[in-house]
C-alpha cells in the first residue's frame, strides 16, 4: 500500500465527513479518530477508495455509531 496515497485519501475522507456532518476538519478528525473510524479507513482502503465518498461516510458514520459515536 503506498502511504502518500493512504494520507491523502484519508485526509479528503475527513474532509468529506466533516462537511456532511457540518463539523469543522479538527472535529472530525478528533471524532474519527476516538472512534476508530481513521482504523477502519487504513483497514478497508482497497475496498473503500473504490466507493463514492458519500458511500464512504455512510460506512464511517455506521461504523463509528457501532463504536460508541453519536453524531447520528
Amino acid at each position: 500500500m503506498d502511504t502518500q496515497r493512504l494520507l491523502k485519501y484519508t485526509a479528503a475522507v475527513i474532509s468529506e465527513f466533516s462537511l456532511a456532518h457540518n463539523l469543522t476538519f479538527a472535529q472530525a478528525f478528533r471524532y474519527l479518530k476516538r472512534y476508530k473510524g481513521i482504523e477502519f479507513v487504513k483497514r478497508h482502503y482497497e475496498v473503500e477508495h473504490t466507493l463514492s465518498f458519500d458511500d464512504v461516510v455512510d460506512d464511517l458514520t455506521t461504523y463509528c455509531k457501532r463504536m460508541g459515536g453519536r453524531l447520528v
